[in-house]
């Protein structure tokens, strides 16, 4: 007796309808799960703010503890050229309808949001937002106490995002911290380590004639007012040298913070600045600042 012979329509048939099945449940988790998802990265986004601000513990914070303490921050958008509030009409002429909701990383690949820098680029962003998303804790007076600063730029093999914070005279630095990078795991990954970033408290940004004061050095030859760097990840500390200067610089948050001063009265007091013209000008093997930042390479 003679074996049926195989039914390819069928086989095919089956297959197909397998793969339909399998889509059509991928698909539905996936759109059951984005909402837990995007939840998620603002949990996320919000603890590293707080982290930044010193007002965040590891061991014992939990969401409900974020949640509360980042309602003492106001969600501002500001004009990275003017240093002016965008108020809703004004959000609204840029096109952004949800301030809250507007990402500044994702401004950068709209044209119509984001300036081309060219040559003109030591953080390795290739477009500048125009108008960025900063976060403003006022005192009982309402004048700033603090503002955390959302940063970002290139280091040794990707972009490196994280928050700085300054406190209420707008130019000591209060805390940093990095949420996403690809640096290298046990060398320039260690700026998310506490230690490192606890380095950071009470650096002054600018010296008395405004200009940027600080920076990170190469690990083992330290400079008044600037960083350490981290031993075998000297184009990391690179990258945040150049991060850290360009964002504070006039490309970035110069003009809003100067403007803050402006308006609260208060000035750069020069008793209180650790860093001065003179040290901007140490020996070039000590500092890392206005190099270009590197594409990919090795740790060195």
């Amino acid at each position: 007796m003679s074996k049926p012979k195989s039914n390819n329509a069928k086989t095919i048939s089956v297959a197909l309808t397998l793969c339909l099945v399998c889509s059509v449940l991928v698909s539905a988790v996936a759109v059951g799960l984005k909402p837990a998802q995007i939840e998620n990265a603002r949990l996320d986004r919000n603890k590293n703010i707080l982290v930044a601000a010193g007002m965040y513990n590891a061991e014992s914070d939990t969401a409900s503890d974020v949640a509360e303490r980042f309602k003492d921050f106001d969600v501002e958008i500001i004009d990275l050229n003017k240093g002016d509030y965008l108020d809703d009409d004004a959000l609204k002429a840029a096109g952004i309808p949800d301030r809250n909701a507007y990402d500044a990383s994702q401004a950068t690949k709209n044209q119509a949001l984001s300036e081309d820098l060219g040559d003109n680029d030591p953080a390795g962003i290739g477009r500048k937002p125009k108008y960025a998303k900063v976060y403003v804790k006022s005192d009982d007076a309402g004048n700033p106490e603090m503002v955390v600063l959302p940063i970002q730029g290139y280091g040794l093999w990707g972009t490196i995002y994280g928050f700085l914070t300054l406190e209420s005279d707008m130019n000591t630095i209060k805390g940093i911290s990095f949420y996403e990078h690809k640096e290298t795991p046990g060398l320039g990954a260690r700026i998310e380590e506490p230690e490192w970033r606890a380095q950071w408290s009470g650096i002054q940004s600018y010296d008395e004639n405004g200009n940027v004061a600080t920076g990170v050095t190469k690990a083992g030859t330290p400079k008044d007012n600037w960083v350490d760097g981290i031993s075998g990840a000297t184009l990391t500390g690179r990258g945040v040298s150049n991060m850290i200067q360009f964002w504070l610089g006039e490309q970035g948050y110069k003009p809003y913070l100067d403007k803050l001063r402006q308006d609260s009265g208060q000035t750069i007091d020069n008793a209180d600045t650790q860093a001065s013209q003179a040290t901007l000008t140490a020996e070039p093997n000590t500092e890392l600042a206005a190099l270009p930042p590197v594409a990919n390479g090795k740790e060195a």
